[in-house]
């Protein structure tokens, strides 16, 4: 048996467990394939795809970073489904398969210390928190470099954790917004994580506009699920938090696994 039939055995035995529980729980850390083994066994991956996670079939879910169809990217879900996580797997797939000529990512989090394993990464561009005085400067300057890269190789991640922080800074907004609207076009990708909670407020309805691709985690709130897929009968309570998002690929939802990191 290769790996990927194990991670699909795997992931299929989580997802019945999920599917029979209908309750929120962590998946058992030691069931979950390692992101450094992943990316092992799919060796060599494309140079412009962007690692998401596994599929349920123990296939990877790849982002291709030269088509900026799908546009910036939401993570949203409950508090403790993993969106931290989600960043980190990014993170941590961009070091281990791009150099940094090819990605580079620049990081906003309020709590920078779930990040120190990644600030010496050479593909670590910007590690900062909203508060930061140079925050105003770090996306005007992915701006510019947005309007100037013409013929450039090299691809920019903006990953934002929690963005709700830096909506509350005034003068983030004209760059944030341009980099929402224009930046998967000109190579720079906007991912961002939500709280539910925030996600469907009537203070960012203006900003849920932008985001037409948004990977759902854990959501105990039907209703709140039904305002941002607009389906009704949604309901998201069957992922293991932690591990588990979902997808929409045409008519069809994709739940997919993000592994551990190592």
């Amino acid at each position: 048996m290769n790996r990927s039939n194990h991670f699909s055995l795997t992931l299929q035995s989580l997802a019945k467990l999920a599917s029979e529980s209908g309750k929120t729980h962590s998946a058992p850390l030691h069931a979950l394939p390692s992101l450094n083994s992943v990316l092992a066994e799919f060796s060599p991956l494309p140079h412009t795809a962007l690692f998401l996670g596994l599929a349920t079939d123990g296939l990877p879910i790849l982002l291709n970073l030269l088509d900026p169809l799908p546009g910036p990217i939401m993570i949203v879900g409950d508090i403790g489904c993993g969106k931290t996580n989600f960043l980190q797997t990014i993170t941590g797939s961009i070091n281990g398969v791009h150099s940094s000529n090819e990605v580079s990512f620049s990081i906003i989090s309020n709590d920078l210390s779930e990040w120190k394993a990644f600030q010496d990464s050479s593909n670590c561009a910007n590690l900062l928190s909203p508060g930061e005085q140079n925050v105003v400067s770090v996306l005007h300057s992915l701006v510019e470099w947005a309007h100037s890269n013409k013929g450039a190789q090299q691809i920019s991640l903006l990953l934002i954790d929690n963005i709700e922080t830096l909506l509350e800074i005034p003068e983030t907004q004209q760059d944030l917004r341009w980099l929402l609207l224009r930046g998967p076009s000109r190579r720079v990708w906007p991912i961002v994580t939500i709280n539910t909670s925030v996600a469907v407020s009537e203070r960012f309805q203006p900003w849920l506009e932008a985001f037409h691709t948004r990977l759902f985690g854990y959501i105990l709130d039907q209703h709140e699920a039904q305002l941002l897929t607009g389906i009704s009968n949604i309901s998201f309570t069957n992922l293991i938090s932690g591990f588990q998002f979902v997808m929409r690929e045409g008519n069809n939802w994709l739940p997919f696994w993000i592994p551990t990191l190592d």
